[in-house]
Order: C-alpha cells, then structure tokens, then sequence
C-alpha cells in the first residue's frame, strides 16, 4: 500500500512544501501540496488522501481548524501535525483532535520519511483491521443464517437426528429422533446418550469414534430395535481441524417395514420352494417307473422325451435349491456349521465332479496350489456351493479348447481364491449388476447356456457370510477371473 499512497502537505512556506515534495516523491508516493489550509480543505473535498503533513500556524484558517474539519471531511486520512513550536501543549491539543503524530521544525529527511511511513503502516493496519472486522461480522450473520436454515431443515425431517458431542451429551436433535426412540421427552439437549437405554447403541457408537474404532469410509451404520420397530442407525465422526474427533451426527430411519417385507418375501419363497418340491419328487418317481419299463416298453422317441423332462425337472429342482439359499442368506441362516477348513481337498473334490464335462469340452484345466495353505473357518458345504458356482460358470462360458485356471494362495492374513477361464467375457456395463439377484447377462454368445441368475448373488452372500469379499476382473472376449478373498483360521 505504501508504494501507491497519497499524501498532501499543507503549509504556507514554500520550502517545506518543496522539500517534503522532493523526499516523499523518492520513495515513490504521491504527492500534492496546499499553501493554506483552505486550499488544503478544498483538495481534501475533491479526494481522499492516505496522510496529510499539516503545519499547525498558517495564516487565514489554522492548522487546529483544518484538523477538526479533516475529521469530518475524511477522517480515514492519519494527520501528522508540522510545528515550529514544538512544545509539549501543542502535541498534547493536537493529539486530542485526532493527529497521529507531529514532527518538529526543522527536520530531516530520515525524520519525515520515519514518521510518513509510521502514519502509513497505521492506516494500512487500520484498513485491514476494519476489513477483518467487516468480514467477521459477514461471517457471523451467515452463521446465524445456516443455523437458523440448518435447524429448519433438521426439524423437518422424516428422519431422526442427533448430533452428539465427545462425551456422549447431546448437542441437537430433532422430534423425529425422539419419536423413533420412543423417548417420553420433549428435547434431549444436554441430556447423555447413556442415560436412555433406547440410546444405548448411539453412546456405544460415539464411544468407538472416540477410539477410533471406525471403518475407513468414516461411517457406522447398525440395526437395533425399539420397542416393536426396528431402527437403522447411520453415524459419521465430525472431526476438528486438526482431525481429532468432537462428537457425532447419527441419521435414524424406521425399517421395520422393510424387515416385515424382507421377513414375507422369504416366507413366501420358503413355502413356494417347499410345496414345489413335493410334486417334483412324485413326477420324477413317476417317470423312473415309466423308463424302467413298469408301464409298458418305451420306444426310444419315448425314452428321448423322458430324458428332457427329466432334465427340465433338474433345472427346477437346481432353481428351487437356489431360492431356498437366498432366503436363508438374507435370514442370516446360510452358515449351518463353522469350522476349520482346508480348501485344497475340497477344490479338488469339486474339479473331479466336473471331470466328464471339461473333457467332452476339450477344456485344459490347470490347478495352482501351493503344498501347504493355512486353514480357514468356514462351512463345508457353502465352500463345495461356491467352487461349483464358480467352476462350473468358468466350464460353461469358455467356447472348446479354452482354458480353466484355479489356483489358491495366502496374502495378508487371507487365502485367496482364483477362478479365471479364457472365455466370453462379460462386458463394463454388465459387470456392474452381475452379482444382481436373477440378472443374466444378455447375447447371442451365452443364448443357449442354461441358468437361473442366482449362482453368483449366492456365490456373494455366502462369502460376505464368512466375512470375506469376492472380486470380478473380466474382459469381453478374453475371459473373466473371480477372486475369493477369505480371513484365516485365528491361530490358538
């Protein structure tokens, strides 16, 4: 600022006008003069300047004068008083009406150049602490505004919310909150988590973020009920500026509806799987009788027929299985039995099933497995569904003469899984919903492969049951890999 400011030096010798002039120009201000302090005055009236030089004696009207009416006219403008009586009772009037400052005839160049810029670096601070003080009052009126608009927003809401600070005392919640936890209370500010067991599981929350027991995505969502509703509680961790947690802000949604949905729709497969199950054992026993000869000698056309009913009744019967495995995924009943499990066996087992098919597919089939694998916990019978899942997809969309690869292996704490083939390929757009219950991938490749769009959604719940995730890696037309990441077996 001090490069750009303007200065005038009102004084009616000549000399000091000239001087002040020739000094202050060096250091690159500019400058403009005034013999009286009614021309000063008058300048003053035209424009702003940063400082005034003001000699306190001068003819006509006086400096004192000047210095009161600068006040009014521009009083952003720091006044440095020039006297030749440099006395005590003069620096101490002028000082009272508004100088910054006074420096003494005669003076030297460093003593102007001193004080100048001493009165500049003033108004410069000045400028900015009224800046600053502009801004914090801005910045107060819109936080009073967001307050205002957040709280509206907040108690509007279907959704409970409750923001909650490091200690577990509730800082600000909404009535939708306080209905859904069923909480005989008009407000809970200022009242602790803990002390509602309705709100128990929120203290526990805010407890682990204290501690810093939180997934990376900075979330905890849990399910817990109330009374006879179910509620779906989704925290975040509001953390300071240098990341160190303040509190919570936890989201509650009512799901009981969804779990009444979720809890008939698996009754309702359970029942139609169940009653379908029946029929299909009693047509099968049927055409055993017919192909074994009970009803009469079958002609081979006959026989051909019976054949593709008795395949189109596997299909059905793999279809129900299937349906039955979603339900009990989604109940949370899939694992029947934990236990230690070496999966290389088990892999091998489910190759050797599948023995007649690849060589009638003229498959190379390579197996990849070190001598030793650690154990894992896991279901056996959900293992053999799974590598059949995933062996037999890999057998099925692999044209003749392709290749299959399974191999298995540790890597940080998991035994991961392989399954890769040199097939088809599933396209960008299809891998995003190919873990979809009942999607199928579309094309003229896959037309006649048989299937029900189940195996993988199962092939998914049963890993996630284990607490293990699965992974797809596949390009159309070179193939497609699965990747099986599961936790070992905790050592003793």
């Amino acid at each position: 600022m001090q490069n750009q400011a303007s200065i005038i030096v009102i004084d009616d010798e000549q000399i000091i006008r000239d001087g002040c002039t020739r000094i202050l120009s060096k250091e690159g201000w500019e400058v403009a003069t005034a013999e009286n302090g009614q021309q000063g005055l008058d300048a003053l009236q035209k424009r702003e300047f940063d400082l005034m030089l003001l000699d306190l004696i001068m003819p006509g009207i006086g400096g004192f004068e000047v210095l009161e009416k600068t006040a009014e006219i521009s009083p952003d403008t720091i006044v440095v008083v020039i006297t030749g009586y440099a006395t005590v009772e003069s620096a101490v009037e002028a000082m009272k009406k508004g100088a910054y400052d006074f420096i003494p005839k005669p003076f030297t160049p460093d003593q102007l150049r001193i004080t100048v810029r001493r009165g500049l670096e003033r108004k410069s601070l000045a400028e900015e602490a009224m800046r600053l003080k502009i801004e914090r009052a801005n910045d107060l009126r819109a936080i009073t505004t967001e307050r205002s608009r957040l709280r509206t927003i907040i108690h509007c809401m279907a959704d409970g919310v409750i923001i909650a600070d490091s200690n577990g005392q509730v800082v600000l919640s909404n009535s939708a909150a306080i209905r859904l936890l069923e909480i005989e209370k008009n407000n809970l500010a200022g009242s602790m988590l803990k002390d509602y067991k309705e709100a128990q599981v929120l203290a526990e929350i805010t407890s682990e973020f204290l501690d810093n027991v939180f997934p990376p995505s900075g979330a905890i969502t849990r399910e817990f009920q109330v009374g006879k509703s179910f509620l779906r509680a989704s925290s975040a961790p509001v953390q300071g500026t240098e990341g160190n947690i303040l509190g919570s802000i936890t989201v509650l949604q009512n799901i009981t509806y969804l779990k009444e949905l979720d809890q008939m729709k698996t009754d309702f497969v359970a029942m139609v799987s169940h009653e379908l199950k029946s029929p299909i054992v009693t047509v099968r026993q049927q055409l055993m009788s017919i192909m074994s000869g009970l009803a009469g000698k079958i002609t081979e056309k006959q026989k051909k027929i019976i054949d593709r009913s008795e395949e189109r009744l596997q299909e059905l019967s793999t279809l129900i299985e299937n349906l039955l495995d979603i339900s009990r995924i989604e109940a949370g009943f899939i694992i029947q039995r934990k236990e230690p499990l070496n999966i290389v066996p088990l892999i091998k087992s489910v190759l050797a099933t599948y023995e007649s098919q690849v060589k009638q597919n003229s498959l190379q089939v390579f197996l990849e497995v070190p001598d030793k694998l650690p154990m894992i916990n896991a279901d056996h019978t959900n293992m053999e569904e799974v590598m059949a899942n995933l062996i037999s997809n890999a057998i099925n969309y692999t044209p003749d003469g392709g290749k299959i690869l399974v191999r298995s292996y540790e890597k940080k704490g998991h035994l991961v899984i392989e399954v890769e083939d040199t097939g088809i390929g599933i396209a960008p757009e299809d891998q995003k919903r190919i873990f979809d219950k009942f999607y199928r991938v579309k094309s003229d490749r896959n037309r006649n492969i048989s299937g029900t769009g189940l195996g993988l959604p199962i092939v998914k719940g049963i890993i996630e049951a284990h607490l293990g995730t699965i992974e797809l890696v596949s390009k159309l037309g070179k193939g497609s890999l699965f990747r099986i990441l599961l936790p070992l077996a905790c050592k003793d």
